[in-house]
This record gives C-alpha cells, structure tokens and sequence, in this order.
C-alpha cells in the first residue's frame, strides 16, 4: 500500500478530499496550457526573434518530443521520491524552464529554454495522477483521476483562449503567467497534500508492468485514438471554414470551447462511470463513440450550431478515453503507477504529434471536411486492439475454469 502520513488532509477517507487535488489539478492545467499555448504566439515570437515562423514552430516540436522522451525516463527515476517532493523538483525546472523562455533575447536560448519546460513538465501529470491516486480510496480513483486530468482538459477550454489573449499584447507575458501558475500550484501542493511515498518495490517489480501485453495494448490504443482524434483538432479551424464564413468573428472559438467542455464533461463522467462499472466496458464505450462521432464529421462541419453541437459530444468522447485509459493502468500495478502515467503522457505527446502530420498529408488527397474518415480509421483501429484484448482477457477466463477430461 501507498505510505501517506496520517492525520494529514488528503489521507484516504478525509473529508477534506478536494483540498490536495484542487494544486494537482492546477499544476496539470498549468502544464496543458504550456503546451497548447504556444502554437497561437508563433507569429509573435517569430517576429520578436526574427525567424521564420515555421522556425518558431520548432519550439513546439521540440517541446512535445522533449516531453515524449522524458516522462517515463524522469517519472521512472523520481519514483522512489514521495510524491510531493518529485512535484516540487518538477515544478521548480518547470517554472524555471517558463522564466527563462520569457527572457530569452535570441532563438537559440528560447529553444533551450523549451527544453528544460518540458523537462518539468515531463513529470507533473504522472506525478500528480499517481498522488491522486495514494490519496483515495480504491472506489474514488475514477473521480480523482478525473479531477487531475480536468486541468489538463481545462487548459485547452479556458487556459489556452486566455493565454493567447494575455499573448495579444506581449507574448512573453503569457509565460510569466504560466510560471505564476505553477509558483501558486507548489504552494498549494505545500500545504494541503500529505507526504505520499511509494511502495517500496525493486527495479525489476517496478518495470515488470512493461512485460504484461495488457500494458501495451492500452497504450497502443492510447497512441491510436490520440492521433485521430488530434488529426482533426489541428485543422479544426479549416475544417468549419464554411460553417464559420460570415459568422460572428468568435464563430471559431464558440466550437473550439464546446469542444473543450465535452471533453471536460468526459472526464468526469468517466471518472464517475469506471469507478461503478467495468473500466473495459466505458473504454469500448468511448472509443466506439469517438470513431462514430470522426466518421460522421464531414455531415456536421458545415453548420455552426451543428458543427458546434458535434464538437461538444465529440470532445466528451475523447475526454472520457483519456481518463479510463489511465485509470486501467493503474489498476494493473499501482506501484508502477509513476512509470505507467509516464507512458501514458508519451503515448498521448506522441499521438497528438501523429495526429497532426497525418492530418497534414491526408490533405494532399482528400477533402478537408473529410479528414474525419482517415481519422475514424485510427480511432476504429484503437477501439479494436482495445476489444481484442478485452475477448482474449474473457477468454482466459473461460479456459481457467473449464474442467480437464481424460482423454
């Protein structure tokens, strides 16, 4: 069992539950907004640091990749820390990492500031989740997973709109702000989260997770749904040009928002579904529905109030994979849960990076407003590994209970 200090707010069974997730759900949505916010300043960095904006547009490649690589390495290695004290480690580069990229006179030390952001930022949401998850009780994981990982889903909702606002009038002031975020979130966490530390296991219990095909298939359609769905995001804007053509100029971020509070409302739902039912069962869910929802996109795109009402159900789909993804990996080996979070990030990075450079050369031979199909593909391929895996699971079953004959 997880080691959190007794009498403190947070321990399971606390009524003060909310307290401690409230930072960890901040730090999260600091981290997301981070990551989404950069792609609306390009220009103005570009401008400022005298590059071209497809130069600019490395800062957010590196970072993701960056991020990609080092979350299962750096969430692996702070594992033996107590969940505090890695999220404290973790968001001092982070804020550092924010700092540094505000002050940075020339291309060159902004790229190197982007790198140690997502060295930070590498570690905060596996930290946070798995501090979520020692902290509650077995039945409350799903709702306090989802609570964590509503911060990230917030930052794309609110956090990005907000720093691209803050970003109109300077760009840097945006990063000031994210590091403000985070200086607040490790005060936060200060105060109301327990001391947690981790089982004390060996390198090899740690990393035997690694060799279960049940790991691998979860986040194998993690990468796969992550992709499809973020094949469309990308080029949202091009895919609704004609439902937003000679709209009200907020037409786009009208659809862009109902997007971010279906994924928001996912979460929690999920969170509230997986800790009642089967986490199986709510992942076909999920998956199914986010395939339905890709596959009928190029029906609704062209509408406003449809487009924008398919972006909310749509979004509520990928917000409920999301979190009972997570929630069956920690259910497999909670004292792996740092490294397994860790993957999880890095399948998530790696298919929203997918995602957008499939987007990009489906263009080449389709219609924009029929990138949903390529994208249901993907999303069709994750929700099948997904069922596989649960029939040979029942089939395992099956056989373990089947009487022997004599032959």
């Amino acid at each position: 069992m997880n080691r959190v200090d007794a009498g403190e707010p947070g321990a399971p069974g606390s009524r003060h539950l909310v307290s401690p997730l409230l930072p960890l759900a901040l730090a999260t949505f600091a981290v997301g907004t981070d990551a989404f916010v950069m792609a609306g300043l390009l220009p103005a960095i570009a401008a400022d640091l005298d590059v071209s904006i497809p130069a600019a547009g490395q800062l957010v490649t590196v970072f993701a990749l960056t991020l990609a690589v080092a979350a299962p390495v750096l969430s692996w290695l702070l594992s033996p820390l107590d969940r505090r004290k890695a999220l404290h480690l973790a968001l001092i580069v982070f804020v550092l990492g924010n700092v540094a990229t505000a002050l940075s006179p020339n291309y060159p030390i902004m790229l190197a500031a982007r790198i140690l952001t997502a060295l930070g930022a590498a570690t905060i949401t596996a930290s946070a989740s798995s501090a979520a998850v020692a902290i509650t009780s077995e039945e409350r994981r799903g709702r306090a997973m989802a609570l964590v990982i509503g911060g990230l889903t917030l930052s794309t909702a609110l956090g990005m709109p907000l720093g691209n606002l803050i970003g109109s009038v300077d760009w840097r002031l945006t990063l000031w702000a994210v590091a403000a975020l985070g200086v607040v979130a490790a005060i936060g966490i200060s105060v109301s989260l327990p001391k947690v530390a981790l089982p004390a296991t060996s390198l090899t219990a740690r990393l035997a997770p690694l060799r279960q095909t049940k790991v691998l298939t979860i986040l194998t359609a993690t990468l796969l749904v992550m992709a499809g769905h973020y094949a469309v995001y990308t080029y949202i804007g091009a895919m609704t040009t004609e439902a937003t053509a000679g709209s009200f100029p907020q037409a786009l971020t009208m659809i862009l928002f109902a997007w971010g509070v279906g994924v928001l409302a996912g979460n929690f739902l999920a969170g509230h579904l997986a800790d009642k039912l089967p986490a199986l069962g709510v992942s076909l869910a999920a998956l199914a529905g986010g395939t339905v929802l890709l596959a009928i996109s190029p029906l609704t795109v062209s509408h406003l109030i449809i487009a924008t009402v398919w972006a909310a159900i749509w979004g509520a789909t990928d917000g409920m994979a999301s979190v009972v993804q997570q929630h069956r990996l920690v259910t497999i080996a909670p004292a792996s849960a740092p490294l397994l979070f860790g993957l999880n990030s890095s399948a998530i990075y790696v298919g929203v990076a997918l995602g957008g450079v499939l987007g990009g050369l489906s263009q080449d031979r389709l219609s924009i407003t029929l990138l949903g199909v390529p994208a249901a593909v993907l999303a069709l391929l994750a929700t099948a590994v997904t069922f596989t895996e649960g029939r040979a699971k029942n089939q395992a079953k099956v056989s373990a209970v089947e009487p022997e004959y004599s032959r």
